[in-house]
C-alpha cells in the first residue's frame, strides 16, 4: 500500500514540475505576462498552462481520499492483495487520466480514467468498512 502512496507522490511532483515548465515557457515566449502569477487571472492564459495547472490541482482533490484510506487500511491491519491491486488500479487509473489531461486531452477518455479512479476509491471504501471490526 505504501509504494502506491508513493506512486502517487511521485505522479504528483512529476505533473507539478511539468506545470512549471509550462509556466516558464509561456514567460519566455511572451504568451503569457509573468504577473499573471501573481493572481492566477488577468490576461491570456496559454492552454498549455491552463491544461497542467488544472491537471496539477485535479491531483489534490480525488486523491486526498485514496491517502485517507490508504492510512486507515495500514494502521488497522487489514492490508491484502485485493487492497493492493484496487490501490494501484487507483494509481495507474490518476497516470492515465494526468497523461490524458496533458497531452490531447479527449474529454471522454479523461472521464473514462477518472471513472475507474472513483471505482477503485469506493471500492477501497466500502472491502475497509467491511473489514473493520
Amino acid at each position: 500500500m505504501i509504494y502506491a502512496m508513493f506512486a502517487m507522490v511521485l505522479l504528483t511532483v512529476w505533473t507539478g514540475f511539468i506545470a512549471l515548465r509550462a509556466r516558464i515557457r509561456a514567460i519566455r515566449t511572451g504568451d503569457m505576462k509573468k504577473e499573471f502569477l501573481v493572481l492566477m487571472q488577468g490576461g491570456d492564459v496559454p492552454e498549455a498552462v491552463i491544461k497542467t495547472t488544472r491537471c496539477y490541482a485535479n491531483l489534490f482533490e480525488v486523491p486526498v481520499l485514496f491517502y485517507i484510506v490508504a492510512i486507515l487500511i495500514i494502521t488497522q491491519g487489514v492490508q491484502s492483495t485485493p487492497f493492493v491491486l484496487l490501490a494501484f488500479g487507483f494509481v495507474l487509473s490518476r497516470v492515465a487520466q494526468a497523461w490524458i489531461h496533458i497531452t490531447y486531452n479527449h474529454v471522454p477518455h479523461r472521464m473514462l480514467a477518472f471513472g475507474a479512479s472513483v471505482t477503485c476509491i469506493v471500492s477501497l471504501w466500502t472491502m475497509l468498512l467491511l473489514h473493520t471490526p
